[in-house]
């Protein structure tokens, strides 16, 4: 059985339940080495706005550990914010047949880069959707992958970076980005909170367009609010869930327009945000630029069903959502086009949804833990197989 070592900046709430899970249904040696304790230990976001840690569990499940990191300044906003200069031994001492490595973009990953104890496998989620790299950068990232024996890409737009970057297509395995989907079942608990909400928010009997997250210029908030306040439709509410710089001035432009239904909810941790996408007839993540490399909060919403309305600059779109088929997509740049496919949406979802929700149902079905073990499994056999 071969010895897989993982190396990740810190415990997130989307990877630790993956690796719980393939401690339970595999037979796979692994043991994951964490950089920096975020998520796990109250630390302050700068985005959100406030200190907090996730309140699910993160770190059961699976062999772990901590590696110190060294770093004035920790995390991973900057170079030097990993600098764990012991990793390097500890992985000699597990001694590991290969190294799934997420990232490259910071010290500690590019010391392991340059003095690997065993095969590299890469994994990342970048796309290059409306950008061009730079020669300079062309030449830099060929030199870092053709360093890693096998990649992993986790959709369409992240396959088609590696390969401008010049990874083979024989060195690419399939791993989807991918959810907890158990977490995100229409169960009694999660209705029950849900039409909670519901009340508390004096919705009456509006259908609701969800958007959830940072509330940042890169994810667009501000044009979805006038969006829907262009469309003011009467049988819609829009709410906002999530902290950021943005607020103060979306709450004021709402308040400007009394007849429209717009509420907001604070910043909703990892076992709250169930009963927010239930309350959503559609879930709306507009962003635009390079800012969001995948959106797994897409995955999550399609997990309970909810149809989802996405720029053409969000990285699952040509995997998850196709546009009349499981959902809605517009240009980015585009503020008239965000509002046409609002009213799209709109009138779809006045109507009979159960074809909608039976296509978003089969699409998001092929994005499991399953499907993304079964690639990282190949492309460990890769890179064993690799070793001279």
């Amino acid at each position: 059985m071969s010895r897989l070592a993982i190396v990740l900046s810190h415990p997130t709430q989307y990877y630790s339940p993956w690796f719980r899970w393939m401690g339970t249904h595999t037979r796979l040696d692994f043991h994951v080495f964490y950089l920096w304790e975020f998520g796990v230990t109250e630390q302050r976001d700068p985005q959100f706005g406030h200190r907090f840690k996730w309140d699910v569990d993160l770190l059961s499940g699976y062999d772990h550990e901590f590696v110190p990191n060294l770093s004035r300044d920790p995390g991973t906003h900057r170079f030097g914010g990993l600098h764990n200069p012991a990793l390097g031994e500890r992985l000699r001492a597990w001694q590991p047949d290969a190294v799934l490595l997420f990232g490259y973009a910071w010290r500690t990953h590019l010391d392991l880069i340059r003095h690997p104890p065993a095969p590299l496998i890469f994994r990342g989620d970048s796309h290059l959707i409306g950008h061009s790299p730079t020669w300079l950068k062309r030449c830099v990232l060929r030199r870092v992958y053709a360093r890693f024996a096998a990649v992993t890409y986790v959709g369409q737009a992240n396959r088609d970076y590696f390969r401008t970057f010049g990874v083979s297509e024989d060195r690419l395995h399939f791993a989807p980005h991918c959810v907890d989907a158990d977490r995100f079942l229409r169960d009694g608990a999660i209705m029950a909170a849900a039409a909670r909400l519901r009340a508390e928010l004096d919705l009456g009997n509006r259908k609701v367009v969800l958007f959830a997250g940072k509330l940042v210029p890169a994810k667009q908030p501000d044009a979805l609010l006038e969006a829907f306040l262009r469309l003011a439709p009467a049988d819609f509410a829009l709410v906002f869930v999530g902290e950021g710089p943005e607020r103060a001035a979306l709450e004021a432009r709402a308040a400007q327009a009394p007849g429209s239904v717009v509420r907001f909810l604070p910043f909703a941790n990892q076992s709250e945000m169930p009963a927010r996408y239930a309350l959503a007839d559609l879930f709306v993540l507009p962003s635009g630029g390079l800012y969001e490399t995948w959106g797994l909060a897409v995955n999550e919403a399609m997990h309970l069903g909810v149809p989802c309305l996405v720029s053409d600059r969000v990285g699952c779109q040509r995997d998850l959502v196709t546009d009349g088929e499981t959902g809605w997509v517009f240009p980015a740049a585009d503020p008239a086009g965000l509002e046409s496919a609002l009213g799209r949406a709109l009138a779809e979802l006045r109507g009979d949804t159960t074809p909608l929700r039976l296509r978003i149902a089969a699409r998001i079905g092929g994005y499991t833990y399953a499907q993304a073990t079964g690639g990282l499994q190949s492309a460990l056999a890769q890179a064993v197989a690799s070793t001279p």
